[in-house]
Formats: C-alpha cells, structure tokens, sequence
C-alpha cells in the first residue's frame, strides 16, 4: 500500500486505537480525515496532528446516524477527495449478564458497532471503487471469535463484524479493494478504563 499522499478516513479517531492509527498513518505521509461524537475532542486531536506537520482534518459525527455520515462524506469528498483507506474503528461494549442488558443497550451496541460499519463503508464504497483501489479495515476483537461471560451484545456485534468484512471481501477483490479485519485482544484505552471492556487475554490462550 502506497501510504504517502494516500487520503485515510478513520471513525472513532480520538482515543485509542482509533488515534493511534491516525497518528500511524499521517507519520507514514498519509493525509488523515477523522471523525468522533465529540467536537471539542475532534478539534483537540485534529490540532495534534497537525502540529507534526501531518494533513489533518475532522468532524463530529455520530456514525450510527447516516445523515451524520453522509455528512461527514460529504465533507470529505469536498475537502480532500476519494479515500484510499478507510478504518472503521468506532465503538463500543456494553457488558453485563443478559439478564440485566436493556434492549437500549443491545440497540446501541449493534447500531455504533455494526450498524455504523455498514453506513460508513458505503458511503465511501462507489468512490473507491470508481478510483479501482484502496483499502478498508474493519477493527473487530478476539470477541469475535470467542464468547465472553457478559459480552452477548458485544461479542455478536464483533462476529458481524467479521461476517461482513469476510462478505465485502468476496463482493470487491476483483475490482482492486481489499477488506481487512483487526481482532485485538485487550488493549489499555480509555474503552477500558471506563470498565466497558472485559479483558479478552483468556481468549488468546
């Protein structure tokens, strides 16, 4: 993959992975369009991007909202063209017995973690395929493989995750897109210091 000058479209892109991976790509020369729910956070990590000199740009967006989206691609296309990348790393995790999980927070669980990926991907899908290249990467979890004691919600939004990217891949590697699916395990963010994520290290034995 040809990073430098490459256009990386990242969800969730302020704490954890999701500004890692920003941080990672426009240090390899990639030019970097963000989005997260918060503006302040948007505008703080927009700002520390740019002051290593990386291309930056960003939004608030609540990715579960397609108008939200198709305003953020929108925003985008406007400001910086069709992307050669896009990381679809926003999320959440609800983790509680299933007899305590609300359907509000199966609701909200499906509609940030696998809902979103279907409307971010597709608002980007027909211009990168257009341009017959490009990469989309999924961050799903080893809870996508496995079960977890009070992960339902969680843990079968993860293996959508998987479901879908495995499908996306079939339907576009003919025409020069690749689809890619990130399980991490356990990773120290603030998902995890706001206690909603359990630790997944007994999963990788």
């Amino acid at each position: 993959m040809e990073l430098p000058g490459s256009l990386a479209v990242i969800t969730g892109a302020t704490e954890g992975i999701g500004r890692a991976t920003a941080f990672a790509l426009g240090r390899a020369g990639a030019r970097v369009a963000m989005c997260a729910r918060t503006a302040a956070n948007v505008d703080a990590t927009v700002r520390a991007l740019r002051a290593e000199g990386i291309d930056a740009i960003g939004m608030p967006c609540d990715v579960s909202d397609p108008e939200c989206v198709t305003a953020f691609a929108d925003f985008v296309g406007r400001e910086r063209g069709t992307p050669r990348i896009v990381v679809n790393n926003a999320g959440i995790g609800r983790f509680k017995p299933l007899s305590d999980l609300s359907l509000e927070d199966w609701d909200r669980t499906m509609s940030v973690n696998v809902r979103s990926l279907y409307l971010v991907t597709r608002a980007f899908l027909e211009g990168m395929l257009g341009e017959g290249t490009g990469t989309i990467v999924n961050i799903a979890s080893l809870a996508g493989k496995n079960g977890v004691e009070g992960g339902t919600a969680y843990c079968a939004s993860k293996h959508a995750v998987l479901g879908f990217s495995k499908s996306l891949m079939l339907e576009v590697r003919k025409r020069g897109l690749r689809v890619v699916a990130i399980c991490p395990g356990s990773v120290a963010t603030t998902f995890a210091e706001k206690g909603e994520r359990v630790s997944l290290l007994t999963i990788e034995r």
